[in-house]
Order: structure tokens, then C-alpha cells, then sequence
């Protein structure tokens, strides 16, 4: 087979770019550097534009863009900015325009999904992340990869382009594993939300543990930061007391609200608190993490490379790194050999199946 790979690895997700590409070379046994230069600039005005710096005429073009890295800048009239999702975005499109024309497919690794937290409709609201999944449709991008998404039924708005939704579970519960050991044979999974409550039953199932979750009760007369503000957290499940709880969900935002979760379940006799989480965003900062660290409401946090995390996180002896480069790359293999995604969907299940024996 003619080893046509081409890797366009935006700015926003150098490092995990890196990484897939050693497992690549790792994968097909070569040393070809498969990622194609590319020149990503911007006008005063904060206009950009996107040009190759080589051919890529007749290849399968897989793209990697982390729309979450808000550590990129550029200047915009003399000061620097820090990019938003939605600048993100326009240079995916971007790189798309520069290389519809010559490539002979385009598939696009997205993690995190592009305003996938606007994925239906509440009154006169938009529709973000379906009308960004069609844009790309219309833009001729043949596969879309993303991880956990925060609803997968959102794949219903492009019936004509391949939506592949991967779950860190297993490699999540690996690295826990073989971090904390015999910590996981007293272990309890909580979710913090009714929202969150198939994830976490998911994690139960591989691990063989009880389950619970909270039930997050609002004042539904008030808006406060665009949401109902939190009055109360109503636990439903089994004794905690004595147990290690890991509480799960797809991401953190500010983190106000996993936090307030952790120190309910400390409040409740829990021994060690893990917050776990597929992408951790801290949009209000780390500030309100590193305080609940010291006033001891969890013990460590579980969370994965497909989204940026801060340096500072990175020090932290509470933060731990789910490495999830090697899935990408294995993903990226086996569309370029036009091979069933199947059983890279399937390896959650079968860790299920190690996990019990």
C-alpha cells in the first residue's frame, strides 16, 4: 500500500501532534516525519490565513486541532489575544480551504468538540454545534474524530459525514490502576449530575463498583453567569463512608461544581476523592482547584492530554496525565487503511471483560 498519510498539526495542539506522530512511525515500523508544514498567519486587524508550505496532491489528510487551547495568542492592533474556540474553528476551516482542492481525503481529530455544549435547542437559542458539524460537511471533510462528546447524538445533524465518538474510559481506568492499586478494590463511582449518570455508570460497570450520583437542585427564578444558580446537592446511593470515590464527568469548566461534589462526599465519610474528567478547562482559572486541594475536598485529579492544561496544573501533586496520543494515532492508522474503527470502540469493553478476571 502506497503510504499516502499526510498529518496537518495545528499550532493548538503541537505536543499531542508530536506524540501521535512517534506512535505512527512507532505503528508502521518507519521514521517518516508524516506532518506537513504549514504557515498560519494574521493581518493588525486579527483577519488570517492559512498556506502550505509543501504538496499535498493525492494524500489522505488528517488534521489535529485542539479548539480548547486558550494558551495561543496572536496580535490584534498592537495587543496580544488569546484565541477563543471560535477563532480556532476558522482556521480549521482554513487549512480545510488550503487543501480541498488537492488532497484526496480530509478527516479532521477534533477531542474536543466545538461547541458541543450548545448541542440543542432551548427556546430562541442557536444551534453551534450542529451548524458547525454541517459547515464542515459542506467543506468536504470525509471523517470527523472527536472524544466524549457531550451529546454523541449530535451525529445526526451530518448524515453524510463519518462522526466517530472515541471514550477514554479504559485508558483513563488503566492509568488510575496503575497509579493507586489496591485504592480501587474499595471504590465507589459517583456522578455529579443526573447528566453525567450514564458516563459514571459506564466507569462502574468496568470496575465492578456501587454507584451514585447527585442531584443538583436550582433556583430555576434566577440566571446567574448564563445558568440557574446550585441551592443544594441531594446525595442518592450507598453508604460512602470509608470508600475511595472517583467522580466523573466529560469535562471541567470553572470546577465549582465537581468541587462542591467532592466535598459533599468528604462531608460523608468518603477516604480519597478523584476527580476525573476527560477534558479539564479551568475557565475561571486554577485557582479555585488549587484552594480545594488545600482544604482537602479531593486528593488527586485524573484528566486527559486532548485539551490543553495549563503549566502551572501540570506541577501540581494533585494533577495526573491520561496520555491518549496512541489511540489517535491508532485511529488515524487504520482510516488510512481503510480498516474498521470497530474494535478501537470496542477496547472499552474488553477492559471491562480484564478488569473482572
Amino acid at each position: 500500500m502506497k503510504d499516502n498519510l499526510g498529518l496537518i498539526v495545528l499550532a493548538n495542539a503541537d505536543i499531542l501532534g508530536g506524540r501521535v506522530q512517534v506512535h505512527l512511525n512507532n505503528i508502521r515500523k518507519n521514521s517518516k516525519d508524516y506532518r506537513i508544514a504549514i504557515e498560519n498567519s494574521r493581518f493588525a486587524n486579527g483577519e488570517g490565513k492559512i498556506k502550505l508550505l509543501e504538496s499535498v496532491r493525492g494524500k489522505d489528510l488528517y488534521i489535529i486541532s485542539d479548539v480548547g487551547n486558550y494558551s495561543t495568542e496572536y496580535s490584534l492592533h498592537g495587543k496580544m489575544r488569546s484565541m477563543g474556540p471560535d477563532e480556532h474553528f476558522s482556521d480549521i476551516k482554513r487549512v480545510i480551504a488550503a487543501t480541498s482542492s488537492h488532497a484526496k481525503s480530509i478527516s479532521l481529530i477534533m477531542p474536543l468538540l466545538y461547541q458541543s455544549r450548545q448541542h440543542k435547542r432551548k427556546g430562541r437559542e442557536s444551534l453551534d454545534c450542529a451548524l458547525a458539524l454541517q459547515e464542515l460537511q459542506y467543506l468536504g471533510v470525509k471523517n470527523l474524530v472527536t472524544f466524549d462528546a457531550h451529546d454523541p447524538s449530535i451525529d445526526n445533524a451530518v448524515p453524510r459525514m463519518d462522526f466517530q465518538n472515541f471514550y477514554p474510559t479504559d485508558i483513563i481506568l488503566n492509568t488510575m490502576l496503575q497509579n493507586e492499586g489496591d485504592d480501587m478494590d474499595n471504590f465507589m463511582v459517583i456522578s455529579p449530575d443526573m447528566g453525567a449518570l450514564e458516563r459514571a455508570r459506564y466507569y462502574a460497570d468496568m470496575i465492578g463498583s456501587d454507584l451514585g450520583f447527585f442531584y443538583k437542585r436550582r433556583d430555576l427564578s434566577r440566571v446567574v453567569d448564563g445558568k440557574n444558580p446550585i441551592i443544594e446537592h441531594t446525595y442518592l446511593g450507598g453508604d460512602l463512608h470509608g470508600k475511595n470515590v472517583a467522580i466523573v464527568d466529560d469535562m471541567i469548566a470553572s470546577g465549582g461544581s465537581i468541587i462542591d461534589v467532592a466535598h459533599e462526599a468528604k462531608k460523608r465519610g468518603a477516604n480519597k476523592v478523584y476527580l476525573v474528567a476527560t477534558f479539564s478547562l479551568f475557565t475561571e482559572g486554577v485557582g479555585v482547584i488549587k484552594d480545594a486541594y488545600r482544604n482537602g475536598y479531593f486528593d488527586k485529579l485524573y484528566t486527559t492530554n486532548l485539551s490543553y492544561i495549563p503549566k502551572e496544573v501540570k506541577i501540581e501533586p494533585w494533577y495526573n496525565e491520561v496520555d491518549c496520543s496512541l489511540k489517535i494515532a491508532r485511529i488515524i492508522d487504520s482510516l488510512n487503511r481503510d480498516e474498521s474503527l470497530q474494535p478501537l470502540h470496542d477496547e472499552g469493553k474488553q477492559a471491562i471483560k480484564r478488569l473482572h478476571l
